[in-house]
């Protein structure tokens, strides 16, 4: 049968979707020409491929919603390891941006994708800010060029700042550009790139930095304008940490999320990363708008930032998806990793909480927490349908039929998943590097046996060792 396979056996099936309709019984599942054709008890047709999944579960391929990937070549940097997020971003991001030309880009964005697709990725948001002045390439070609080269799908979310941000150390000054740049240079990749379709592979956003330091207060209201008169989603960083909170409380008169509301960034067409410190009634307006979160629960615990309160905003409606962010903030930017920490992050909570109490500290307002607070099912939604959601690709991050054929395949071979008594939450609950039995975006395989079909790891591995050379002496200097 013409551009169809078989996936049988599968041990377990997760679905990608919410409650009681989380799991599926399988054990089988065809794909027809990109999408999910059946699910259930299936016999091969004559001529179709078919693919064993004795021994593996299979789960909807994770979508990544906030990314920085050229930062895939500044991982570990020992100015920034220990900063919080503010000397962070002086230290390392900013700091080393002038040492990216073209090709260590390339090379930076193809690392961070193949990274995420060996860990069963096929959705890929990036929050690019490297644009501006003195740019000798164009950093959204490559992009696109790299996604397509490694197989995933591409949601761009184009990033722009008309405030230079400066800092004592003048490398690390982030150049600005004006308004009109910004929405002519997103109309031009709109025109370039944007797909409508519901399983469309490249998408283009509308974004900013962090609001309050990269734009005039109402350039941010003309940029949701603008979006929505493009038809774009928006994002932004937002809340990420008390010092984000004091500076628009000090500025403006009011919070993060007010302030984003009195803009009009709020609905279901944007989507804030972090969102780690909102009050009670920040929640409910983000819930009430069922505006969009991507967590990135690693990147807020490697920079000291706080637990996020998850559970809490979406018992309020709103939309939550999972992010790894930029490398440099998260040195495990995989969806494996990410889902392991998120899943373990919010039961340890309530844990942390009591102790500051009892220790005479003051507790940051997140209560959430307990054996209870996050279930697997959970985590795998926020990962993969929720993560659709918020990016609006209805057709993405579920295991239905008639939904795009974005599937990944775990094959539960490591010690660390013998005795499982529930397989299916293998990938998730054991941690660790997983061995990927085959990944599918779109209907078309990624990944084999843990090997990318296309990519030459090898040489990527020796063309990064040679950048990490180039990348310390310019740290150096």
């Amino acid at each position: 049968m013409d551009n169809s396979f078989l996936i049988r056996n599968a041990q377990a099936l997760m679905t990608g979707l919410p409650g009681a309709a989380a799991r599926h019984a399988g054990p089988s599942l065809r794909v027809v020409n990109g999408r999910i054709d059946a699910i259930g008890t299936l016999e091969a047709l004559p001529g179709e491929e078919v693919i064993d999944a004795q021994g593996c579960v299979v789960y909807p391929a994770w979508v990544n919603t906030h990314h920085h990937l050229f930062q895939s070549m500044i991982k570990g940097d020992p100015h920034g390891i220990n900063c919080s997020l503010g000397d962070w971003l002086e230290a390392t991001p900013y700091r080393l941006r002038p040492a990216f030309d073209e090709a260590t880009f390339r090379l930076a964005a193809r690392t961070g994708l193949l990274e995420l697709a060996l860990s069963g990725c096929g959705t890929v948001a990036d929050h690019n800010y490297l644009y501006g002045p003195g740019m000798t390439f164009d950093p959204s070609a490559v992009l696109f060029e790299e996604a397509a080269r490694v197989g995933v799908r591409l949601v761009l979310c184009r990033a722009g700042a008309t405030r230079t941000t400066r800092y004592e150390n003048e490398h690390a000054s982030v150049p600005a550009e004006s308004l009109e740049q910004i929405f002519t240079d997103i109309q031009r990749l709109k025109h370039l790139y944007h797909e409508d379709g519901d399983n469309a592979m490249r998408r283009v956003a509308v974004a900013t930095t962090i609001p309050f330091h990269a734009l005039h207060p109402h350039e941010f209201r003309d940029m949701a304008r603008f979006a929505r008169s493009e038809g774009l989603r928006m994002h932004t960083h937002l809340n990420e940490t008390i010092a984000d909170r004091e500076f628009s409380q000090d500025l403006h008169g009011m919070s993060p999320v007010a302030f984003a509301e009195k803009h009009e960034w709020m609905g279901p067409d944007v989507w804030f990363a972090h969102m780690v410190k909102p009050d009670a009634d920040e929640i409910a307006t983000l819930g009430a708008s069922q505006t969009g979160i991507a967590h990135c629960a690693q990147s807020n615990g490697r920079l000291g930032s706080g637990i996020a309160p998850i559970p809490a905003l979406a018992r309020a409606g709103a939309r939550i998806s999972l992010g790894v962010d930029g490398a440099a903030s998260n040195e495990a930017a995989d969806m494996a990793s990410e889902t392991h920490f998120c899943w373990l992050v919010h039961r340890a909570g309530r844990g942390s909480q009591t102790m500051a109490g009892a220790l005479g500290g003051k507790a940051d307002g997140n209560t959430d927490g307990g054996a209870d607070a996050v279930t697997i099912e959970d985590i795998v939604h926020w990962g993969t349908s929720g993560g659709a959601q918020v990016l609006g690709l209805p057709a993405v991050g579920s295991l239905e039929c008639g939904k795009a054929a974005d599937i990944a395949i775990y094959k539960l071979d490591h010690p660390r998943y013998f005795g499982l008594l529930d397989p299916a939450i293998g990938p998730v609950a054991s941690g660790g590097t997983p061995n990927l039995r085959a990944l599918f975006v779109n209907g078309r395989k990624v990944v084999e046996n843990g090997k990318h079909v296309g990519i030459d790891t090898e040489q990527l591995r020796a063309d990064a060792i040679e950048v990490a050379h180039r990348m310390r002496a310019f740290s150096a200097n």
